[in-house]
C-alpha cells in the first residue's frame, strides 16, 4: 500500500471515530448520563445537588409510607409495569426502614402508556385497594403487584381482583370499583404532576429536605447512591 492510500485510510478512520463520538455525545446530552424522553424506563441518574422542582404539595390525599412528619420526603412517580420501578421498589423500602422516622415515601402514579398499556389500570387498582382498606392496603397491594408482575405488560389484568383478595380485601367490591373507572382522573392528575415536575421516564423521584430543597433522582439508582442523596438532604 502506498503512502497516499495509507493517509486516506487513516483519515477515514479518524473521521469515523469523530462522527461516532458526536453521535454518542448527542444521544447522552453530552453528560454521560442516562437521558430519557417522556415515555422511557430509566436505568439511573442523579444530579447530586439541589435543583428547583415544581410539584404538587404533599397532602392528605397522598399515599405515605413511614412517618408523615419525617424531615425528608421522597416522592416517587412510578409505573407498575416498569421493570426498573420493580427493581427500585425494594430500594425505597430499605430507605424507609433504615431511616425510620427521618424519611417518608410518597407514591404517585406515572403510567407510561406508550410502553405499558396495562399500567394505568393497575394504578387505578391500587387506588381501589386504598378505598377498601386504607393506606396500609394501598402499600400492601402495590408491594404484591410488584412481586408478581413480570413487568412490561406481563401481568394478566384479570388477576387484579384476585390479588386484592389475597391481601384481605373484598374481591367483588374491588372488581366493581375497578370496573367503574372512578380513579382514572386521579391517576391522570398524578401523571400530569410527574410531567410538570420534570419527569421524563420512570422511576422519577424527588427527595425533599426540611427546608424544601429538592434533589432529583432519575431512574433505578442502587441503594448506596440513594442513601447518599438522603444523607445530603438530612444535613
Amino acid at each position: 500500500m502506498n503512502k497516499d492510500n495509507v493517509f486516506l485510510s487513516v483519515s477515514i478512520l479518524i473521521a469515523g471515530v469523530l462522527i461516532a463520538g458526536a453521535v454518542i455525545y448527542s444521544n447522552n446530552g453530552g453528560s454521560g448520563a442516562n437521558v430519557a424522553n417522556i415515555g422511557d424506563d430509566v436505568v439511573g441518574d442523579n444530579t447530586g445537588s439541589p435543583t428547583k422542582i415544581a410539584f404538587r404539595p404533599i397532602d392528605d390525599t397522598d399515599h405515605i409510607r413511614g412517618d408523615k412528619n419525617a424531615p425528608v420526603k421522597i416522592i416517587e412517580y412510578s409505573d407498575l409495569e416498569c421493570p426498573f420501578c420493580k427493581r427500585f421498589h425494594p430500594t425505597l423500602q430499605q430507605a424507609v426502614d433504615e431511616y425510620k422516622g427521618k424519611v417518608a415515601w410518597v407514591y404517585r402514579h406515572f403510567p407510561l402508556d406508550a410502553l405499558h398499556s396495562k399500567a394505568r389500570k393497575e394504578a387505578e387498582a391500587s387506588e381501589c385497594a386504598n378505598e377498601l382498606g386504607g393506606n396500609d392496603a394501598f402499600w400492601t397491594y402495590v408491594d404484591k403487584l410488584y412481586e408478581v408482575t413480570p413487568s412490561n405488560d406481563g401481568l394478566d389484568l384479570a388477576l387484579l381482583p384476585q390479588l386484592a383478595s389475597q391481601i384481605g380485601l373484598d374481591k367483588n367490591k374491588f372488581a366493581s370499583c375497578l370496573a367503574s373507572g372512578k380513579y382514572a382522573d386521579h391517576v391522570a392528575a398524578d401523571l400530569k404532576d410527574a410531567e410538570n415536575s420534570g419527569g421524563r421516564g420512570t422511576p422519577w423521584t424527588v427527595v425533599i429536605n426540611a427546608d424544601g430543597e429538592t434533589f432529583p433522582v432519575s431512574g433505578a439508582l442502587p441503594y448506596a447512591q440513594v442513601k447518599a442523596v438522603i444523607e445530603q438532604a438530612l444535613q
